[in-house]
């Protein structure tokens, strides 16, 4: 098969299972700044900002106007009680493989930088470009993240339909369709039919799987 021109990555739920990690900072820093505990994480929620994940948690109390805070709060308690999380299938083999071909591929997330950064350190990850949240003004379902991670990229708008996506989420499978660019489902956290319904245009069970559909 011809391969596509690029890869981006979105992280959570492609990249790692940082779950845990997030649900343990938020948890934390709820507690910290209202001193009760947080309600359950709403799957509506998946994949997006972490800013629109805090305005959700201080709605359910009334609490809106101290969203940025609870925002900063738990992105330092992110830092501070860092968590690695867990690498999923397929990671160091598509990496490698993108990189022996040299076809340009990074990561576009929601999740902040300091966090990606720890991540990518700590597990040792070979990803040469790490957009965060802080890069975009509008984080995904907009398609600013991935247009911005193919520029940086060296690709221009001509070169978009030719790039593939992998994306966990229906906002991060939103962002790639509005960037007209082709959205590869990982069943991390939708079913096959939610992320076909999306735009995906494939769907693997992880990257392993993508990996051995493009090197058989």
């Amino acid at each position: 098969m011809k391969l596509p021109k690029g890869f981006l990555f979105d992280f959570d739920g492609v990249v790692v299972n940082s779950f845990k990690s997030h649900g343990n900072a938020w948890s934390s820093a709820f507690k910290e700044l209202f001193n009760q505990e947080i309600a359950p994480f709403p799957k509506s929620h998946a994949g997006g900002s972490p800013m629109l994940i805090a305005e959700y948690y201080c709605s359910v109390i009334g609490e809106e106007k101290r969203a940025e805070e609870l925002f900063l709060l738990k992105d330092k308690h992110l830092d501070e009680q860092f968590t690695v999380p867990t690498l999923l299938p397929g990671v160091r083999e598509i990496t490698a493989f993108l990189a022996d071909k040299n076809i340009p591929y990074g990561i576009a997330s929601n999740a902040t930088k300091q966090f990606l950064k720890n991540s990518v350190h700590h597990l040792e990850l070979n990803f040469p470009v790490v957009f965060g949240v802080q890069d975009y003004e509008k984080p995904k379902p907009a398609p600013e993240a991935y247009i911005s991670l193919a520029t940086a990229l060296a690709f221009t708008a001509s070169d978009f339909k030719d790039i593939w996506v992998f994306e966990d989420s229906l906002a991060g499978t939103t962002a790639a369709k509005l960037a007209g660019m082709q959205p590869i489902g990982i069943l991390t956290q939708c079913s096959e039919e939610e992320l076909k319904d999306a735009g995906s245009v494939l769907v693997f069970e992880n990257l392993l799987e993508a990996y051995q559909y493009l090197t058989k």
